[in-house]
């Protein structure tokens, strides 16, 4: 594999991942219903919550991801947080001024940091495929790492800001029911995946698969 093709192939791989459906995803079309760049503020707690990650790997620690405790721990730690959020937003939600619907954390940083840290996909994305790209990163030394690790990120902050940007757009345009649509779809959403989350984990703990 040349060098130009790997970049290429990594940051396709990096956007499918971010763009798939997630908790992610749902909190920064939240935090982009009042704030177009927001989701460039979710991008980098989301970058502090994953460089850690990627450096660990790199170092040769990646089974740590792989250990099944720490996806079960994960798994109903962030589950709970989740439908914690979830559950905020909804009861916000019947504010009749939608100004005052919760967002699923005040600082969307703080948001992004917890969302992708609470969430068991994450990590198993980076044991997996990011654990892949990683290591033929390597191949090609260890600059070439530093610079997967910003072009990955750099495909994050892409579509979190394309996301803040177009839902706070959308919402200008067609206005307060759109917004409490959004806001009511971000919380569901949430509680939907903090309660697979748990089930999952103590499925995992039941059956010990």
């Amino acid at each position: 594999m040349t060098l130009t093709l790997f970049f290429l192939s990594a940051a396709l791989i990096s956007l499918s991942g971010v763009m798939a459906p997630g908790p992610l995803t749902a909190a920064t079309v939240a935090y982009g219903n009042r704030n177009p760049s927001a989701g460039a503020l979710v991008a980098l707690g989301h970058g502090i919550a994953e460089f850690p990650i990627m450096a660990i790997i790199a170092l040769g620690l990646g089974n740590i991801l792989k250990n099944p405790g720490t996806s079960i721990l994960i798994g109903l730690a962030g589950g709970i947080l989740l439908i914690y959020m979830g559950l905020n937003m909804l009861r916000s939600h019947a504010n009749k001024d939608i100004t005052h619907v919760k967002e699923p954390s005040r600082n969307p940083v703080v948001g992004g940091i917890v969302l992708s840290l609470g969430n068991p996909y994450f990590l198993v994305w980076w044991a997996t495929v990011g654990a892949a790209l990683i290591a033929t990163s390597l191949k090609f030394g260890i600059l070439v790492f530093f610079l997967f690790a910003v072009v990955h990120w750099s495909m994050d902050l892409f579509w979190c800001y394309i996301l803040s940007f177009t839902t706070f757009r959308a919402g200008n345009i067609w206005g307060d029911k759109f917004s409490r649509a959004i806001i009511a779809f971000c919380s569901i959403t949430l509680v939907f995946f903090g309660g697979m989350f748990v089930y999952l984990a103590f499925k995992s703990i039941i059956f010990n698969t």
